[in-house]
């Protein structure tokens, strides 16, 4: 599988954590986060990954900042993006099978990266249902046309 990452200065560390543990499960990483610790703005990072899953240039993506929270909201501005931040495994298991969720999301200061793990492992171990939820995902399609 094709995996973009991106990430803001308050990630650097896990990303690169999170890239060799994709890697060494067999996927291609794309990164589009920054790799310095200077202070810069999450939305960019997110858009970009948004729009290489989108564009359908990867099949899902992986956004890091200090929380989670902003990296996915600027995420979730890209038409046909469904991100969401994940801080446990059981959540990440979810939000793909009933959400089908393009992009997980978590926060270098809310998880560790033994949880980080366990969150991006359950994401891509689930698969959408489908079924019942398709209706739900066409309803959050709709709202983009509005």
């Amino acid at each position: 599988m094709k995996i973009a990452i991106g990430n803001d200065h308050a990630a650097v560390e896990m990303k690169r954590e999170i890239q060799k543990y994709l890697e060494e499960l067999g996927h291609e990483v794309v990164n589009y986060g920054t790799d310095n610790f200077e202070s810069c703005s999450y939305p960019m990072y997110g858009e970009k990954v948004a729009h290489a899953v989108a564009d359908k240039e990867v099949d899902c993506g992986v956004l890091i900042c200090g929380t989670g929270v902003g990296i996915s909201i600027a995420a979730n501005k890209v038409r046909g993006i469904r991100a969401a931040v994940c801080s446990d495994a059981t959540t990440a298991h979810l939000v793909k099978a009933h959400n089908n969720a393009n992009i997980i999301a978590f926060g270098s200061r809310i998880v560790g990266i033994e949880l980080a793990r366990d969150i991006v492992k359950a994401y891509l171990d689930a698969e959408y249902e489908g079924g019942r939820h398709e209706k739900r995902i066409r309803m959050i399609h709709e709202i983009e046309d509005r």
